[in-house]
C-alpha cells in the first residue's frame, strides 16, 4: 500500500477579453511583457527576458542582460493555442510537480485555466510550498490578466 499523502492541486482561473489564440500567444511568446520577474524569478530585477521555447521538450527559462540563463520548466506538452503542460522546476523544491494550463474560448474573451499538480512528489514541506505557489499564482495570473 502506497503511503504517500495527496496535496491538493492548486487551481486558478482568469478570463480575458481576447481570443483563445492571443491569450495563448500573450502567455507564452510575449510572457516578457507581463511575468513579474522582479518578485517571481530567479533572478529578480536582473531577469530581462522570459522565454518559452515552442515545442514539445522545450525549456522555459529567463534571461538576465549579461546572458546568465535561469531553467524554470521542461514543455510536456504543446498544443497552440489550447494547451500547454510543464514540468515545473524553477526551485529543486518543487521538482516533480506540473503545470498545466488550458485556453477556453467563451462569450466573453478566454478562460484560463492553471493547475499546479503533482505535490506529493515534493521532498520537504509539501503542504507549506503548494500554499505559497496558489498564492503565487493568484498573483502572476493577476499580471497576465492586468496585460491583456
Amino acid at each position: 500500500m502506497n503511503d504517500v499523502a495527496v496535496i491538493e492541486v492548486v487551481r486558478k482561473s482568469v478570463t480575458v477579453d481576447c481570443a483563445v489564440e492571443e491569450a495563448f500567444r500573450v502567455f507564452t511568446a510575449d510572457a516578457t511583457s507581463w511575468w513579474p520577474v522582479s518578485s517571481h524569478s530567479l533572478y529578480g530585477d536582473s531577469a530581462k527576458e522570459v522565454v518559452f521555447e515552442e515545442r514539445e521538450g522545450g525549456e522555459v527559462y529567463e534571461l538576465t542582460a549579461s546572458g546568465e540563463k535561469g531553467h524554470w520548466a521542461t514543455v510536456l506538452a504543446w498544443e497552440p493555442p489550447n494547451r500547454l503542460v510543464l514540468a515545473w522546476e524553477v526551485s529543486p523544491s518543487v521538482i516533480g510537480t506540473e503545470v498545466e494550463i488550458q485556453f477556453r474560448p467563451e462569450e466573453e474573451g478566454t478562460r484560463v485555466e492553471l493547475e499546479h499538480r503533482g505535490w506529493e512528489h515534493v521532498a520537504e514541506n509539501a503542504p507549506a510550498k503548494r500554499d505559497d505557489y496558489a498564492d503565487g499564482w493568484s498573483y502572476v495570473l493577476g499580471t497576465y490578466v492586468e496585460r491583456v
